[in-house]
């Protein structure tokens, strides 16, 4: 019994000093992103849903833009989503925008880009596209401002490494 009540204590302890690791990807920055804007022929049309917090600022006046695509570096960039007047990224709000580009395969990677003074909490971005299956980013951060944050889970693939500003 000393034995086995011994082993349960020895047990226990070791597996509460192991950290634990979410399998949940979080959005990072990545200084080194690169748009690559000689692929915006619009060929195809994307759906993009965004949901702000209801924690997020009432309202933002920052400059977003986005850029997001598959393993194979074809890329999907718009400029500047956001606009003010027609009150875009107001907290406990979802915004869509329709957003042509090249066509691509499965989508695997989202950035999100914020210049201003604002503020902006993101819950999710989903894209939507004709030829692949919807998916969606679990933000649910602050967007930090003056450099692209986000996901790539593409696999080791280096989808946005090879294009050029």
């Amino acid at each position: 019994m000393k034995a086995s009540v011994t082993f349960l204590l020895h047990f226990a302890f070791i597996f509460s000093t192991i950290q634990a690791r979410s399998i949940i990807p979080e959005p990072q920055a990545l200084r080194s992103f690169k748009v690559n804007n000689t692929q915006n022929v619009g060929s195809c049309s994307y759906s993009v849903s965004i949901t702000t917090s209801c924690s997020s600022p009432r309202y933002t006046r920052d400059q977003i833009s986005i850029a997001f695509g598959d393993a194979y570096g074809y890329q999907v960039y718009a400029p500047r989503i956001d606009n003010p007047r027609s009150r875009a990224f107001e907290s406990c709000s979802t915004d869509t925008f329709q957003i042509s580009g090249p066509c691509t395969y499965q989508i695997c990677y989202v950035y999100l880009y914020r210049s201003g003074y604002d503020g902006w909490l993101v819950d999710t971005v989903t894209i939507y596209g004709h030829y692949t299956k919807a998916v969606t980013f679990y933000y649910n951060a602050y967007i930090p401002s003056d450099v692209w944050f986000g996901f790539n889970l593409c696999h080791g693939a280096s989808a946005s490494s090879t294009s050029s500003m």
